[in-house]
């Protein structure tokens, strides 16, 4: 009769909190416009703005060179970055198993010996008369409680975000990972193409300095005009250094990022090297789904929305039920008999009344990283924005200076020849011939920085628009 009225005491308890849980239960996430992206569409009129996107667009059909392309799966398998990336995907993906299994409840189980030597003076003792006492116990406690508040949901949905988010900043590594190996393989090959220009100039000037010699014999120039014919030279020269040393340390920043040991890159010339896609950027709205980081900001965002969910959740009373049952005895040639049997079954409320402000604190703390999330995807946006306008600016400028420095060098390299022919005939003065030489030279390497970047604003934009993890 006792135990048929405990039940529905039991029954009672437990159901007033579910009557309460619809005024209090976990909000549910809602994205809301964190920055007017429609607008502006990057500033831009040259490129095409339409739903299309190049982000879409896999990278290996926009780096169509076979030994970039090699490069770049290598780089995809080896990196360390990547690597390290892929191990904190492992990592969150167990936090949210973790999670899924909060609705369960929990089961232990404990096999215990007791020996007490029990004083003769003690309550027990005067009792018993004191002596010697064993017992022995194996049992079983299982323990639920019950997601009143949503907060083990909660706890649930933002490991499942922090999860997302992971496997977002993975992609964003991809990305970058793509852009950094073909930014670099652009270089080195842009520097193949100025080390080869500047060695034909060591050469011509070389043959020029004996020319110059030869009319300083016939006294058509002095020996200030040899000088610095050779001073012109040594000049060509020391640019050979410095673009070799820089390709030197380009491919060890190539090694590494293929995760490898430093060693020789081998690269196509750079006339090869041609990039097919239209630059399409689509609609500003499109880097929330494209763009790794941004996608990971806002899932960072979503965590910390739910860890606000479950830290108002604690202000709550919280509804456990736990039952142990078991087989105890002080003898234990009896441990496994009938009357050894023994059960256990509670249920109660918890509510915190006075903590030392503790739930307090993590309430507010939560709400101020949640407002920080929320900042950090607001940035996360406007910065992406920033990058893809640079980006395209960066192309358009570039595009139109490879036509300017390529009329230039035209014309310098015209102004060499004229003036060389003038100079065998006694017409030009030999200054004349070296700063025709020297711009000439300039202008040659120029063209191909033009050209180089409008390669890298190419990756850039790429990379802006969240292109490569596709």
């Amino acid at each position: 009769m006792i135990r048929s009225i405990r039940i529905p005491k039991l029954l009672f308890i437990a159901s007033l909190p579910l009557l309460m849980a619809s005024c209090f239960s976990a909000k549910e996430y809602v994205r809301k416009e964190q920055t007017p992206l429609v607008e502006g569409y990057f500033r831009t009129d040259n490129l095409p703005q339409d739903s299309i996107s190049m982000a879409i667009v896999p990278w290996k059909e926009m780096f169509t060179d076979p030994i970039l392309q090699d490069y770049i799966t290598e780089g995809l398998a080896n990196n360390i970055d990547i690597r390290i990336a892929l191990q904190q995907i492992i990592a969150a993906e167990a936090y949210v198993k973790q999670g899924k299994a909060g609705f369960y409840p929990t089961l232990s189980a404990q096999a215990q010996a007791t020996h007490q030597e029990m004083s003769g003076n003690s309550q027990f003792g005067q009792i018993t008369g004191g002596g010697a006492q064993d017992s022995y116990e194996l049992a079983g406690n299982l323990s639920w409680e019950a997601d009143i508040w949503g907060k083990i949901r909660s706890n649930k949905r933002a490991y499942q975000a922090a999860y997302l988010q992971t496997a977002a900043a993975h992609k964003a590594v991809k990305t970058r990972l793509i852009a950094n190996i073909a930014s670099t393989y652009y270089q080195l090959v842009a520097l193949d193409e100025q080390i080869d220009i500047t060695e034909e100039t060591i050469m011509t000037r070389a043959n020029g300095l004996e020319t110059t010699k030869a009319l300083k014999d016939a006294g058509s120039v002095n020996e200030v005009a040899v000088q610095q014919t050779e001073a012109q030279l040594y000049t060509a020269q020391a640019i050979l250094l410095d673009l070799k040393n820089q390709s030197r340390l380009l491919e060890n920043t190539m090694s590494i990022l293929l995760g490898e040991m430093p060693m020789v890159i081998n690269r196509s010339p750079l006339a090869d090297q041609t990039i097919e896609t239209e630059l399409a950027t689509g609609v500003p709205a499109q880097l929330l789904s494209n763009r790794p980081d941004v996608i990971a900001a806002e899932f960072d965002l979503r965590n910390a929305f739910e860890l606000t969910n479950v830290a108002r959740s604690n202000f709550y009373p919280s509804l456990t039920l736990s039952a142990s049952g078991g087989l105890q005895s002080l003898e234990f040639d009896r441990l496994f008999d009938a009357n050894s049997l023994f059960a256990t079954l509670v249920g109660g409320l918890t509510q915190p009344i006075f903590n030392g402000r503790k739930i307090r604190t993590q309430y507010e703390v939560s709400q101020a990283q949640q407002e920080q999330a929320r900042l950090n995807f607001k940035q996360s946006i406007l910065m992406a924005s920033k990058e893809v306008s640079d980006a395209m600016y960066s192309y358009e400028t570039a595009s139109r200076k490879i036509d300017i420095k390529q009329r230039e060098y035209d014309a310098y390299s015209l102004a060499t020849d004229y003036s060389e022919q003038l100079l065998d005939n006694g017409l030009a003065n030999y200054l004349e011939v070296l700063r025709a030489r020297e711009n000439a030279l300039n202008s040659s390497l120029d063209v191909i920085n033009a050209k180089n970047n409008r390669l890298q604003s190419i990756v850039d934009l790429y990379e802006a628009l969240g292109g490569g993890w596709q």
